[in-house]
């Protein structure tokens, strides 16, 4: 949201989007690192390096985003390395609980990613980290 609501070109480093959202840089990273994948931010390496949002990652929706983020197969979790669970075999609740995870991001497929953020929101962030942009 914060390299959405940033104004078009604007690109910032790992560094200011963790301090301008509380995150740590090493979460910050890896996120960067998954959303290039996705093709949902271009990074820049280098001196005058950074992240900027794609023209992809302005159009996509947050149910889609999330589908892609989410690394579970299986919502209930029910085998370990040790042991499954003897209930697995055609269990009611995984199935319940595999399609309420497909309802909520249905839920928010309608919702595009670029479309949220609101300068009201962003301006103590883009404040900290030094940004004064014409949202």
């Amino acid at each position: 949201m914060l390299l959405a609501s940033a104004p078009p070109g604007s690109q910032f480093t790992t560094r200011q989007i963790a301090e301008g959202v509380n995150i740590p840089y090493n979460h910050v990273s890896k996120a960067v690192l998954k959303l290039r994948d996705l093709g949902v931010v271009d990074v820049y390496r280098g001196r005058n390096g950074g992240v900027r949002i794609s023209p992809l990652g302005r159009s996509v929706s947050v149910g889609w985003l999330l589908r892609q983020l989410d690394t579970r197969t299986d919502m209930a979790d029910c085998e370990s390395l040790e042991n499954a669970c003897p209930l697995s075999n055609n269990c009611g609740l995984r199935h319940a609980l595999n399609g309420a995870k497909e309802a909520f991001f249905g839920a928010l497929d309608g919702l595009i990613l670029a479309d949220l953020p609101h300068e009201q929101q962003m301006k103590p962030v883009f404040d900290s980290i030094g940004l004064r942009p014409g949202l």
